[in-house]
């Protein structure tokens, strides 16, 4: 722990002269093989924020992640953070579905690559990047890959859906992304859906999988969901498919209006 407070300087550091943010003290020791974390990173909430982001992911440390409204760069830079100030390496695959310049920089004619991305500690095979046929105001898409979590195989879905004034789009998302999951029996499915649990569109992943809170349901059957954004709705969800959760846990972030959700999965499905 004590490289934490490790100044790096030169090539070897990830970018430049940086700190490392201390952890909690209840802080995850390592990665927990059986964690999986979806986070919407806010973009542009701006690159600067990535240091402290890698910080908030070391603290849950799980074996998946998935991170939405992401830069290439910005993912990038997270994964260098983990490894280098916290000891912690991971893979990574990117489901981006535009480029863009004001958003992740590069060249005006050559913006950066914005959209999904999957990062986990176990390789990844069989990548898939799916673009929405209607995203809305914006591109959206879907990806999934193919790693380990609780150390079993397990395909595992990123997405964001359109935003929260487009009901209808997220309705065609919805029924494109619940296609691709059901031809898994085990699926865990990450992401931003914008959309609260008992909003119509959200009908076709519902009856695919449940939350990972078990008290989390549509109404009027449930009601009892976390909030996950700093407007107090929730539009983020780990679907488990052919799977069940031993525990969850939401917590307010400073590096993005929406929270970090991790879940601990039963390695007994």
């Amino acid at each position: 722990m004590a490289a934490l407070c490790i100044v790096l300087i030169g090539p070897s550091a990830p970018s430049g002269a940086l700190i490392a943010k201390p952890l909690p003290a209840d802080a995850a020791p390592g990665i927990v093989p059986n964690r999986v974390l979806t986070w919407n990173i806010c973009n542009p909430c701006g690159s600067g924020q990535n240091m402290g982001r890698a910080a908030e992911i070391a603290t849950y440390a799980p074996q998946v992640f998935g991170l939405q409204e992401t830069c290439v760069r910005d993912a990038e830079k997270i994964r260098d953070y983990l490894e280098a100030f916290y000891g912690l390496v991971y893979e990574i695959e990117y489901g981006s579905v535009l480029r863009n310049w004001h958003r992740c920089g590069g060249l005006p004619w050559h913006g950066g690559a914005y959209g999904q991305a999957i990062l986990s500690a176990a390789p990844m095979t069989d990548r898939v990047n799916v673009e929405y046929p209607d995203g809305g105001t914006e591109d959206r898409g879907y990806m999934a890959v193919t790693t380990k979590v609780g150390g079993r195989s397990v395909r595992v879905f990123n997405t964001h859906f359109a935003e929260r004034m487009q009901p209808e789009v997220r309705a065609g998302q919805a029924r494109v992304l619940a296609a691709a999951v059901a031809r898994h029996e085990h699926a865990i499915v990450l992401g931003d859906f914008n959309a609260v649990p008992d909003a119509a569109e959200l009908a076709p992943m519902w009856k695919l999988a449940k939350d990972a809170d078990p008290a989390c349901r549509p109404y009027p059957d449930g009601g009892a969901c976390e909030p996950t954004t700093d407007w107090q709705s929730k539009f983020d969800y780990v679907f488990l498919r052919g799977m069940a959760p031993l525990t969850h846990q939401v917590r307010p972030s400073l590096y993005s209006d929406h929270h970090p959700l991790h879940a601990d999965i039963d390695p007994a499905w």
